[in-house]
């Protein structure tokens, strides 16, 4: 039995969103199924999201029952369907009524809750929570309440449905600000066009006011890759993991790393963490708020609002802060799942990863930096396969508007009141305590409580440590007078084209890179700002996610398992000893202790647990994999059926 079981979708379940793509066999060549099928296959390749890979022989089976079980499957998980008839809506009218299991997470859905994020952050002297879409008169694709600087006006909200205002996201320790702003569509007639640019440029005005409040642009459409282009690179990316077989695995082998870097996926992991190490900068050094800017403000600007914050604050670090963190910007902030997840099938155009790429970036922190965080890869893995899990409403809607009008049960005769939808950070619906266990970091370095003599000094250092000027010559708003003089007169001899490169230009890299390695000299405060290491290999793939199905890519005994299996072991010891010394001081049973997963025998667990604690054996060519392709033919040796072995049973 294994020790993390899922209790919603078990070993061998798919649900119908967490299909891919489906292969049929004709005469050993594969064809992708779609639509009628006017010949059956002989053999049936079901690709999932999570990439596990299922093959299910026909060849026996009656043409019947084959043409039955292909059509139902193809039909139910390929073809377009309405929103209420996903299986989230048939769960919601029984699902029980017992469950609350928020865990702390901070859900945004009151004007309390985003008051109370405000005073958090210190951010409530320039910015409040507004009320104006309420009822969503001013957009559905607003949440209902939402933060902008004080100084906006409801009339300017109202005006163009929410466009070209700033939407507050956080505010840093040092009063600077992070925004994000949905643009205005770019094919406008002319007059509408300038109605729109003196809009903007009066709302600019109202925030950007030197030498006390600098507010620098970023516009991600043109600074990061496409929606279409991150698209393309996963799905090249995603295919290395797609195997069917193990000649499969050993012909890629040999060409593994120019296939990797083919694909462009880690490019774009790496692009999009030092954007994040870049507004970051501007925060942190220059303190100058950051408005981030796209169409929609939905995809990309989610993405970098959530890495900055993960990277500057140290509760989203924490695991209910992190949730709070996701809700607050992708969930209620209209970020599109039903539409990015493809859920109904009804657009390609419309998929992205857009959040696979979020986690993707926040794993590569996490694996940098254990200490800091207090949750585990497992949490972002199971976070991660739990987009396609339609029994919790999270990551099932477009908005917050969607979500409220559907949850009314009126349409269906077997439902009289409003659906009950399950939020999927109630994680005790999936796993029972044990498995909870792995999601929970127990290196985790906890923050330490100052004492109450000691606060105002402590808060004072953390600051101080938090800021890393570069140099003393270079105050921000110099910079800031000095930029603005210079641009007016280029834009005067050089003409407007050039001018408005100029003026759209980034921060000189190598005043970037200065921040970037000064930070990197210095030791790492788990608690303070963190950078990734963005530089060529520290980039990696994230192993347990992406090859956890592959038994070839497993080392039994190995990763680092093997060192947190000795590390948990101790603390179990050290945890039993503390309950003992509890029972001695008092006679309540300590039910609070958190308890830590049992890893005996780490020896024969796999690099990749806990999801390959029980997996197939793999045949290893002992001859390199060029060699070994070329001897196929004569060796049948490759073709042989993979055998189990039982990992709790003696090694041999």
């Amino acid at each position: 039995e294994p020790q993390f079981k899922n209790k919603i979708v078990g070993e061998n379940d798919v649900t119908l969103q967490c299909v891919d793509q489906i292969y049929g066999v004709y005469d050993e060549k594969k064809k992708l199924l779609t639509g009628q099928l006017r010949k059956y296959p002989e053999k049936l390749i079901i690709y999932c999201k999570d990439l596990r890979v299922f093959n299910f022989c026909l060849r026996y089976t009656k043409e019947e029952e084959v043409k039955r079980i292909v059509s139902g499957i193809v039909h139910h998980s390929q073809t377009p369907k309405l929103l209420k008839r996903l299986f989230l809506f048939s769960y919601a009218s029984a699902a029980p009524n017992n469950t609350d299991g928020r865990n702390q997470t901070v859900m945004f859905e009151t004007l309390e809750d985003w008051r109370d994020e405000l005073e958090r952050t210190k951010g409530n002297v320039k910015y409040k929570a507004v009320t104006t879409n309420e009822g969503y008169r001013v957009s559905e694709k607003l949440p209902l309440y939402f933060v902008v600087p004080i100084c906006i006006s409801e009339e300017s909200i109202l005006k163009y449905e929410g466009r070209g205002i700033p939407i507050w996201c956080w505010s840093c320790h040092n009063g600077a600000a992070l925004l994000k702003m949905s643009a205005f569509p770019k094919e406008q007639d002319d007059s509408t066009s300038q109605m729109q640019k003196a809009f903007l440029d009066g709302i600019y005005k109202t925030i950007s006011k030197p030498p006390y409040e600098l507010l620098k642009m970023d516009d991600l459409s043109s600074s990061l890759p496409s929606l279409q282009d991150i698209q393309t690179a996963y799905t090249r990316f995603k295919q290395l993991f797609l195997i069917d077989n193990s000649t499969d695995f050993w012909a890629t082998d040999v060409k593994w790393f120019s296939l990797l870097e083919s694909t462009n996926w880690l490019e774009i992991i790496r692009r999009v963490l030092k954007k994040a190490v870049e507004v970051a900068e501007c925060l942190e050094v220059q303190h100058t708020n950051v408005l981030l800017i796209e169409e929609s403000a939905t995809d990309l600007c989610c993405v970098i609002s959530s890495l900055v914050q993960v990277m500057m604050d140290s509760y989203s670090r924490t695991k209910s802060g992190f949730q709070s963190l996701i809700q607050k910007e992708w969930v209620i902030g209209g970020h599109g799942f039903l539409d990015r997840c493809n859920h109904l099938h009804k657009s390609e155009k419309e998929e992205a990863p857009v959040f696979l790429l979020l986690l993707n970036c926040v794993w590569q922190l996490v694996q940098q930096y254990p200490p800091a965080f207090e949750f585990t890869e497992t949490y972002l893995t199971v976070l991660s396969d739990s987009l396609y899990v339609p029994i919790f409403s999270t990551f099932f809607f477009n908005s917050q508007h969607q979500r409220d009008t559907n949850k009314s049960g009126e349409s269906l005769k077997t439902q009289s009141g409003p659906f009950r939808f399950l939020t999927v950070w109630d994680w005790s619906v999936q796993f029972d305590p044990k498995a909870l266990a792995f999601l929970n970091n127990p290196l985790y370095a906890e923050k330490p409580k100052p004492d109450r003599s000691q606060r105002k000094t402590a808060r004072f250092k953390h600051q101080r440590q938090l800021s890393l000027p570069l140099t003393q010559a270079k105050p921000p708003t110099k910079r800031g007078f000095f930029r603005e003089e210079t641009d007016h007169l280029i834009k005067n001899i050089l003409g407007k084209r050039i001018g408005k490169f100029i003026n759209s230009s980034e921060e000189p890299p190598n005043s970037l890179r200065e921040f970037y390695d000064s930070w990197h000299s210095k030791p790492v405060d788990y608690h303070g700002l963190l950078l990734p290491r963005i530089d060529g290999p520290e980039i990696k793939v994230w192993a347990q996610r992406y090859m956890r199905w592959i038994p070839e890519a497993q080392l039994h005994g190995g990763g680092t398992i093997a060192t947190a299996a000795k590390i948990l072991d101790l603390m179990e010891e050290v945890q039993s000893l503390q309950v003992k010394m509890d029972e001695e001081h008092s006679q309540a049973v300590s039910g609070g202790v958190h308890s830590v997963p049992m890893l005996r025998n780490s020896a024969r667990l796999s690099s990749l647990f806990p999801f390959a604690s029980l997996q197939r054996q793999s045949v290893k060519p002992a001859l390199p994999t060029s060699t070994w392709k070329d001897l196929e033919d004569e060796d049948d040796l490759v073709k042989r059926d993979d055998e189990f072995v039982d990992l709790s049973g003696d090694m041999l």
